[in-house]
């Protein structure tokens, strides 16, 4: 008995030894780098770009890259995910060293689709990849990223390096983070006469909707949204800029847990202007107004989200303060 009883010590030891051999090598190496690809590319800058990828922007880059300080996208720190460590949205201004304004498009292009600088590194999921957006919004983005528009003029401010956590490194180390890969096939745009298709191309690929109203980051199928735990039932845990959690909302038109019981008009206000049938505030950072899009885009979502299956998931509204 004595002997068995010293085996099995030893097997535990030899465990822990492993595990701390394992720990040290993650924390040592850090978030992993890749093999970046290079891609040959050189978008046409037309004021048609430009003005759709600002609007883009307002919706998919302000919220982490803006700077309360420079009123320009030259970056801040990421408070709302500290569970990564101590984070910094990037100067993604035209200023050639600070900023991006070496890069070229093809770099930004493969950047914002894989998640992989020029050099290789990795950049981890606190940063959304536009996977499936297509070629033409995503050619719009970098020519607006490209424009002497005042949020992206040149700015020497500079952030400071990324101090991932182990769990950032962990799960960038085991795989569970890691890029995406570049599409093999151009991606068209949607249908916009057809009010459900365009509705599901601005939900599932243009802002990805679906990947904050799911139940958890970690579940959510990016290649087959629909796929995704709770599909739009909301329960994501997320941070405000204070660190105080709350969780996303269910938009399945249950009636009772979901917005079932919205108009349409309804579901326009909150999106565009933040407010719930009741008259509250209904957004709080991070979902923003998107006021930004048209009523046409707005209604398009509700036509698409009156076809995915109800979710009875309850979920408490915690109301913004006037």
């Amino acid at each position: 008995m004595k002997k068995i009883i010293k085996v099995l010590l030893l097997i535990v030891a030899a465990l822990v030894v492993i595990i701390a051999i394992g720990a040290a090598v993650v924390s040592y190496r850090g978030i992993p780098k890749y093999q970046a690809q290079q891609i040959a590319l050189k978008i046409d800058y037309t004021p048609a770009r430009v003005e759709n990828g600002a609007k883009l922007s307002s919706m998919l880059c302000n919220s982490c890259h803006l700077s309360d300080d420079t009123k320009k996208l030259t970056g801040r720190e990421l408070s709302e995910v500290k569970q990564f460590g101590k984070i910094f949205s990037k100067n993604i201004t035209n200023d050639p060293n600070a900023g991006i304004g070496k890069w070229t498009d093809g770099e930004l292009v493969y950047f914002l689709r894989t998640g992989l600088r020029p050099d290789g590194q990795y950049v981890p999921p606190y940063m959304p990849k536009l996977v499936h957006i297509s070629d033409e919004d995503m050619n719009s983005i970098i020519a607006f990223l490209r424009s002497d528009h005042p949020n992206v003029a040149a700015d020497k401010t500079q952030q400071p390096e990324c101090e991932p956590s182990f769990l950032a490194k962990f799960l960038t180390n085991i795989g569970a983070f890691k890029p995406f890969p570049y599409p093999d096939k151009p991606i068209p745009g949607p249908d916009t006469t057809d009010l459900v298709k365009h509705g599901e191309y601005i939900a599932l690929y243009q802002y990805e909707c679906f990947a904050c109203h799911s139940q958890d980051f970690a579940k959510n199928d990016y290649f087959k949204p629909e796929l995704s735990e709770g599909f739009f039932g909301g329960g994501n845990k997320m941070l405000t800029r204070e660190g105080n959690e709350l969780q996303t909302l269910n938009i399945t038109m249950d009636e009772k847990e979901g917005i079932g019981k919205w108009s349409e008009g309804e579901f326009v206000r909150a999106v565009k202007y933040g407010l719930v049938p009741n008259n509250k505030p209904a957004l709080r950072y991070p979902m923003i107004p998107y006021s930004n899009l048209s009523d046409k885009e707005v209604r398009a979502i509700y036509a698409y989200l009156k076809t995915v299956p109800k979710q009875q998931n309850a979920v408490e509204r915690k109301f913004a303060q006037r």
